[in-house]
């Protein structure tokens, strides 16, 4: 047999055909399942560090029209098989405005009074216990520069010569149980809201860096979320995979280093 025959000529229409093939499988599971969600700002310190990359699972509330990767389909209200999420959960959705992706804390659900008084998150008339605890340290890195008008004040150097952020930090529990950190650096005139009732079909949510999140406390209008549709969920945040902190270059070595110790925390706790 000659080597011309041997050999098996390349069917270039087969090989497009499994690559689309492919890529219709990989956008079902970004829609129906899970997909990987990156941190860009530090609204949800010190729960998600920027950097951070994690896993946004698309289930657990249903579908809307904003659910498929490609937004193809046009605006409906409502969710198919849908259900709401707990207070607490961290979710993804799609701004009102310009229709990004953010990721939020759940506070308020239909039906619940939110209000925020003097820095403390108050809960159907009752105040959200809020306990101080240590300070977060973090680095301070290319993507976490603790160099913003609310936490400069909290940047330190070492004796060794280390930049370092010390952030105030405090423990809200909220009435289902559900604990974590936020936040609290100044004192703002976001730290007092008119208490607010959350309509059908909509929910409250904020971010955990309570002086720098634009969330339900501003309306969509002027670059916050409002008290936003359920069909604007995307998923809930399940854990994340893996963080690097800005100083990656074309350097491989850099691809190490960078990484930090985040590797796959559970954000349901």
């Amino acid at each position: 047999m000659s080597e011309a025959v041997a050999k098996k000529k390349t069917n270039w229409a087969e090989e497009a055909w499994q690559l689309f093939l492919l890529g219709l499988a990989v956008l079902g599971v970004h829609t129906a399942v899970a997909k990987p969600f990156y941190i860009p700002s530090g609204s949800m310190l010190p729960t998600l560090m920027v950097g951070d990359r994690l896993i946004v699972s698309k289930y657990p509330y249903g579908y809307s029209y904003l659910s498929p990767s490609l937004n193809v389909l046009p605006p409906m209200k409502g969710r198919l098989f849908g259900s709401l999420p707990e207070r607490g959960d961290i979710v993804v959705v799609k701004s009102p405005i310009a229709q990004d992706d953010w990721i939020k804390r759940v506070i308020g659900l239909p039906g619940d009074t939110v209000q925020m008084r003097d820095g403390q998150l108050w809960l159907n008339g009752q105040a959200v216990p809020k306990v101080a605890v240590a300070v977060t340290v973090s680095a301070v890195s290319p993507n976490t520069e603790c160099a913003s008008y609310v936490d400069a004040p909290y940047r330190v150097v070492t004796p060794d010569g280390i930049a370092e952020c010390h952030l105030p930090t405090f423990r809200e529990t909220l009435p289902n149980g559900r604990t974590y950190l936020v936040h609290d650096l100044a004192a703002l005139p976001v730290d007092n809201t008119e208490a607010v009732i959350v309509p059908e079909g909509h929910v409250f949510l904020m971010g955990d860096n309570r002086d720098n999140s634009q969330d339900s406390r501003f309306a969509a209008e002027i670059g916050g979320l409002g008290l936003l549709p359920v069909e604007n969920i995307v998923g809930r945040a399940e854990f994340t995979t893996f963080s690097l902190d800005g100083s990656t270059s074309f350097n491989p070595v850099t691809w190490v280093t960078a990484l930090r110790d985040r590797w796959f925390l559970s954000l349901r706790s």
